[in-house]
């Protein structure tokens, strides 16, 4: 059923745009009979979509002339063509597409899995254009395996994404890379040894994406070694790994997302400026020493050692965003400190906190009178409301003097009982009440409401709201009075 709506939208989505393409033309054409040759190709090659370049160059001599001799970008998708066209058809359109120009800059082809192409067309592409190609996007199943690496290498290419792909035998002395900015992996097979090779090959290279890698190793604990002396970001999503260690001396941004590690190491010279971590599960994590250059910090779906990170992370001065979202202490009676947050970070501007709140624990986390002066973001969520959130939302806005945006995130599920919906309805009232006083602030709300296992969208009882409601209004008293301050 799903696969039938996915094509119908497909199918919608090709007759909208030739449409839109055909109108287009119909007012564009006269005007841009007047223009040069040069123009009209460039403004072509923003079309992207080569079945469109095909129904343009067939319009008139001069626009045939434009692709040909001017036309630098052209993108094949599977999706662009009609779902009944054959394989062998889509290797001859491809070819004659290709073959009619002279300088083409980016090409991108991605075919879906039921396309699997014959070896022979697509290194013919790959040869007719690798004198010019800057930007190659690939993701072509073939018979036999082409071997991209050797095909490309030694050439000016600046930006390569390979997905579904396998690369095996990586020889650094002749599948050298020197213009080469850019390396996204998704999908690929790869040795880690060949990996690192690779990487090496790579003089010049910024920007590393490893996606859904399948390594191969050959020690049973499997060990990625990565080192390059310009590698500027590095995004890592589920590999196949348990150890990394990363040279970079010049790393900025480092991405780690759905990972599974005993150990990973970064070693640098303290150029580090924005750290992700998401979902990720990891016994040893090694940053660095120097947190000079360190501006963000974002953590969400963690498990984390309060004190050891917040070690690792002090001596970032410079921190002006801070996000621990949904994180999970691995001591029950850890909770974050604000305390140590204003002092370790004066600069910091937009923090983001989500995580339970636990009795007992609430005075911990507000002690001390340190304020966050610079903070004029601030972003609380739950995951399982309680009545403790009202306490730690007014403690939090106390610290920030000079706050102009409160975002409050929470998860609705069905409410069972009324001291849920009550609970619920409590909350409420006690935002009103704290609008009424910080009326410079900009109160915002995102909730994510959990549907029911038949998909029938939940209505949350807010017909329990009570403004009247003295719960929070003797807590929003209170509060006032001792500032939530030890």
């Amino acid at each position: 059923m799903r696969r039938t709506k996915g094509r119908k939208m497909r199918k919608l989505n090709r007759l909208l745009r030739a449409r839109s393409f055909a109108i287009f033309l119909s007012y564009t054409l006269p005007f841009m009979e007047h223009l040069p040759v040069e123009v009209i190709g460039n403004i072509l090659s923003h079309l992207g979509a080569a079945r469109d370049v095909v129904v343009a160059s067939a319009t008139c001599r001069k626009w045939r002339e434009a692709c040909r001799k001017h036309l630098h970008t052209l993108s094949f998708e599977s999706d662009d063509w009609p779902r009944d066209i054959t394989t062998r058809q889509l290797e001859i359109l491809i070819t004659q597409t290709i073959f009619q120009t002279i300088g083409l800059q980016c090409l991108s082809i991605h075919m879906d899995s039921a396309h699997e192409f014959s070896a022979a067309p697509v290194v013919a592409w790959l040869m007719y254009t690798r004198e010019t190609l800057r930007s190659l996007s690939y993701n072509v199943r073939t018979t036999p395996n082409v071997n991209i690496l050797e095909k490309c290498g030694r050439q000016k290419l600046e930006t390569l994404d390979l997905d579904h792909n396998s690369i095996t035998g990586v020889e650094p002395s002749y599948q050298r890379f020197t213009c080469l900015k850019s390396l996204s992996l998704r999908h690929v097979n790869i040795s880690a040894f060949d990996l690192s090779l690779l990487l090496a090959a790579c003089p010049r290279i910024e920007s590393l994406t490893l996606d859904a890698l399948e390594i191969v190793t050959s020690d049973s604990q499997s060990l990625m070694e990565l080192s390059s002396q310009t590698l500027k970001c590095l995004y890592a999503k589920s590999v196949g790994v348990d150890k990394i260690i990363l040279e970079a001396d010049n790393l900025e941004i480092l991405n780690l997302n759905a990972l599974n590690l005993d150990f990973f190491e970064l070693i640098g010279k303290g150029t580090l400026r924005h750290l992700k971590i998401d979902d990720v599960s990891v016994t040893h994590l090694d940053i660095g020493e120097s947190m000079d250059h360190l501006e963000v910090v974002d953590v969400s779906n963690f498990l984390i050692v309060w004190p050891k990170f917040y070690h690792m992370i002090s001596r970032a001065s410079k921190l002006r965003r801070l996000r621990l979202w949904g994180v999970v202490f691995d001591d029950e009676d850890e909770i974050i400190d604000s305390e140590s947050i204003a002092i370790s970070f004066p600069q910091l501007k937009h923090l983001s906190l989500s995580y339970e709140i636990r009795d007992g624990l609430l005075h911990y986390g507000l002690r001390g009178s340190s304020s966050l002066g610079n903070v004029a973001v601030l972003e609380l969520g739950w995951t399982v409301i309680s009545e403790h959130f009202g306490h730690w939302v007014f403690g939090m806005i106390e610290r920030c003097p000079n706050l102009k945006k409160l975002v409050i995130h929470g998860v609705l599920n069905e409410a069972k009982t009324r001291e849920e919906r009550q609970m619920l309805a409590n909350f409420t009232s006690f935002i009103v009440c704290l609008m009424r006083k910080y009326i410079h602030v900009d109160v915002q709300f995102e909730y994510d409401i959990f549907r029911s296992p038949c998909g029938e969208h939940l209505e949350i009882g807010f017909s329990q709201l009570d403004p009247s409601a003295p719960y929070y209004d003797d807590l929003f008293r209170q509060g006032s009075r001792r500032g939530f301050a030890a």
